[in-house]
């Protein structure tokens, strides 16, 4: 029967983080990925354990039946995620609609975590009373079965992330948990038979109790400031995550394993101490964490799985050593506990209450106030305030080389400064590292983690064109939105427009902070309205519609971003545009690859069946497509008269604003015809996307060549009056872009112009003779002519008036 306990609570824990990965991914996408509300969710499923375990745990130790307080709660999981399956969407929808658009911190606490709890909490809590009640049954000792626990939830984790959600998605997920709880409750209510209950003794002592609800925050608050440092690090996908929290709770267990087996791991103040001695080498690792990634990898051969290894010993780096130490501490002070007479239940459930206020403690109190490196500091001070043996050496220490850390050590922050460059500006704030580095020649550039670059000073011209290409499509726009700020010039070039109000959402407030840094590049003008907010949860909630909105180039592969990319946010943006609205998403094809660009295109079409592509520049290196579409029918009429704020952005042309069309809704269908559908319940994007990132197999100039060749355009379905003309003009001039931009993939730049004459003279004419239209060929010819003239006149006139015959009417 020992055996059968254990194989039931190696099962339980596998469903038990398989639901929590389900359901906070499920409420993240209602609920919004403010820190606010994603630490609400996270302390509403350990305040429902803890729930569980003080609620039950004494009642369990008491019964006669143990066996059905088991079978019970492992039937009321399984029952409850049933019924979560079939209501989450419609009561996460209520809570929603409680929180609104523009929410305060304090209110999306309150309402993430009330909604968060009262959802999840039976289900919580009778997980919270397994690990009691099946250690009421007497098989087997708590070390071994929280060992067991522990170590199929390693499992769930690994299975739930690597293979479940992206090939099952999250509702048959969480349906498979369900099986495996409903046969646990089965499976031991047939086989598992029940020890005599001991007689209750009168508690003598609350130290074990205040131990391990200390231990409780100071080793949950060590995995948050970990992973919050290692996500400047790591390339912060779905993967990475997984693989931090798999290598956590494995030290656990096998600290927890070994705790039954060596007797030498037993007595509270060796454990103590040992844990404070194991955070020095992996605090160690933290600093040098850059350093042994790069090695790494140049190492190992550039692949997905050399990648994730390499992930994976950062966090076994990071994490080993501490968190085997910690499953031994948690075994130690539960033998205590029970010695002075407390429940398991109670000592589980002050453990998991110190767990829970984890997440707000360090991650919003302590790392934004202290820096991760003192915060991470106060932890290990922590561990050595729990354990009398200061007189010791194995005290004095830790707690000496805490305090050479203190004074010597570099922040715990990773900022990419080359040389000449200096920052301008750092924030560690809640969510994320925010930074911006000037260069020598001038240009900042805007970093999210150190990974991450959403803006820069030198791409204002590509900035601006994502903002008006948009607006200059729609015939008359009064109100737009932009969801992504990023450096701010997106939208900021937007609020420039005559008669145009802009509102922009940005999930960050330190980027928000950070953009102002960027303002000077757009000169003096009226400026958009900022919100700090989720841009799912804002586009589901506000009232206001919109005649244009953009979504900017969300890197697809990043925690949290493939939910902008689904078919039920294209769905719910429809229905935030006024009649005859427009919508743009632009796709960074750089981070893309053909499968993930193929799902989302599918997506964006079961949300708008006649869209259309346009690409935004030129650019091989960062080439940005962007999805168009329109309210009642995505055509468009020439015609309407450019800003002078277009010129600026070369756009002032008809051509220019019609022939960045590279696809009309035929060819986006038959391009994305049999690709997976990014959803809501199957989000295939956020776990291919990571495969590009982490080991990219093509060059984007070669993917954007690729895409043209792939793609076609009926220029004649784009236009709301029939013009056989125009669309011939337009035909022509998305062949000429192909042409020109395959030119310059070819290319070998050159300083002298004689050699660049050569090189590209004869070709880029050839591109002008196929649409004399196509404007960014002739500007480089001007500029060779110019060059040119000073050293050989007569090649530059010749240029020019081969230039002049091809265009008679651009000169």
């Amino acid at each position: 029967m020992r055996a059968l306990a254990l194989v039931l609570m190696a099962a339980s824990g596998f469903a038990g983080l398989g639901y929590q990965i389900v359901w906070t991914q499920q409420l993240g996408l209602v609920l919004g990925h403010e820190s606010a509300a994603v630490l609400a969710v996270v302390a509403a499923f350990f305040g429902g354990l803890s729930l569980g375990a003080l609620a039950l745990g004494r009642r369990i130790a008491a019964s006669d039946r143990p066996l059905r307080w088991y079978a019970g709660c492992e039937a009321v999981i399984g029952s409850w995620g049933l019924v979560l399956i079939a209501t989450m969407p419609a009561a996460s929808g209520t809570a929603l609609a409680l929180m609104g658009p523009d929410a305060t911190p304090a209110r999306q606490w309150g309402v993430a975590f009330g909604a968060s709890l009262m959802l999840l909490l039976p289900a919580t809590a009778a997980m919270g009373a397994t690990l009691p009640a099946m250690a009421r049954l007497g098989t087997a000792r708590v070390a071994p079965l929280y060992a067991a626990n522990t170590l199929g939830a390693v499992v769930g984790v690994l299975v739930t992330a690597l293979w479940l959600i992206p090939d099952w998605g999250l509702t048959r997920s969480a349906g498979l948990c369900v099986a495996l709880n409903l046969g646990c409750a089965l499976l031991a209510g047939m086989a598992l038979r029940a020890q005599p209950a001991q007689p209750p003794t009168r508690p003598t002592s609350a130290r074990p109790l205040a131990l391990l609800a200390a231990t409780g925050l100071l080793g949950v608050g060590y995995e948050v400031l970990v992973v919050r440092v290692l996500s400047q690090v790591m390339e912060d996908t779905v993967y990475s995550f997984a693989l931090l929290l798999a290598v956590y709770l494995g030290g656990s267990a096998l600290g927890a394993a070994a705790y039954v087996r060596w007797r030498r791991l037993r007595g509270r103040p060796r454990l103590l101490q040992a844990l404070a001695l194991s955070l020095l080498p992996s605090l160690a690792a933290l600093w040098g964490a850059e350093a042994i990634k790069q090695a790494l990898l140049a190492a190992l051969p550039a692949t997905l799985a050399s990648a994730l290894a390499v992930e994976a010993l950062l966090a076994v780096a990071a994490f080993a050593l501490p968190t085997f130490v910690m499953g031994a501490l948690f075994c130690q002070l539960c033998a205590e506990a029970a010695q002075a007479g407390q429940p398991l239940g109670r000592a589980l459930g002050v453990n998991t209450l110190g767990a829970m206020l984890a997440a707000p403690v360090f991650g919003v109190g302590l790392a934004p106030l202290l820096g991760p490196k003192f915060a991470l500091l106060a932890v290990l001070a922590g561990y050595l305030l729990l354990t009398s043996a200061w007189r010791s050496a194995g005290w004095w220490l830790p707690a000496g080389a805490a305090a050479v850390i203190a004074m010597f050590a570099p922040p715990l922050a990773f900022i990419d400064v080359p040389e000449g460059s200096h920052l301008l500006s750092y924030r560690d704030g809640v969510m994320a590292a925010v930074s911006v580095v000037e260069d020598v020649q001038g240009v900042a550039r805007l970093r999210i983690n150190n990974r991450q670059q959403e803006g820069s000073s030198a791409t204002l011209l590509v900035d601006g064109r994502q903002a008006l290409l948009p607006l200059l499509l729609h015939p008359a726009p009064h109100r737009a939105l932009f969801l992504g700020v990023g450096s701010g010039i997106t939208a900021g070039v937007a609020a420039r427009l005559p008669g145009l109000q802009v509102d922009a959402v940005e999930l960050l407030p330190d980027v928000i902070s950070a953009s102002a840094l960027f303002r000077p590049a757009l000169g003096d003008g009226p400026a958009p309205a900022l919100h700090a907010a989720d841009a799912r949860r804002y586009v589901r909630t506000t009232a206001q519609r919109y005649d244009v909105i953009v979504s900017d180039n969300f890197h697809p592969a990043r925690s949290g971003s493939g939910a902008l990319y689904t078919v039920e946010h294209f769905r719910a943006v429809r229905e935030r545009l006024a009649a005859q609205g427009l919508f743009c998403q632009w796709l960074p094809l750089h981070q893309l690859d053909r499968d993930t660009l193929r799902s989302i295109t599918a997506a964006f079409l079961a949300a708008f069946p006649d869209g259309a592509a346009v690409l935004a520049s030129n650019s091989l290196d960062t080439p940005t497509v962007g999805l168009v579409a329109r309210a009642g029918g995505t055509r468009f009429q020439p015609g309407r008269p450019a800003p002078e704020l277009a010129a600026r952005f070369g756009l002032a042309d008809e051509m220019a604003r019609l022939g960045s069309f590279i696809a009309d809704a035929s060819a986006l269908r038959r391009f994305a015809a049999g690709a997976p559908l990014n959803s809501d319940d199957r989000p295939w994007v956020a776990y291919r996307a990571p495969r590009i990132t982490y080991a990219p197999d093509s060059a984007p100039r070669d993917r954007l060549l690729a895409l043209l060749g792939e793609l076609h355009l009926d220029a004649s379905a784009l236009l709301v009056t029939p013009d056989a003309a125009l669309a011939a003009r337009v035909t022509a001039y998305a062949e000429a872009r192909r042409s020109y931009l395959d030119l310059g993939r070819r290319t070998t730049p050159s300083a002298d112009p004689a050699v660049m004459l050569a090189r590209v003279g004869a070709p880029l004419l050839a591109v002008l003779r196929q649409s004399p239209d196509f404007q960014p060929a002739a500007e480089p010819l001007r500029r060779l002519a110019q060059a040119l003239a000073p050293s050989d006149p007569a090649a530059a006139r010749e240029l020019l008036d081969a230039l002049a015959r091809i265009r008679p009417t651009h000169n």
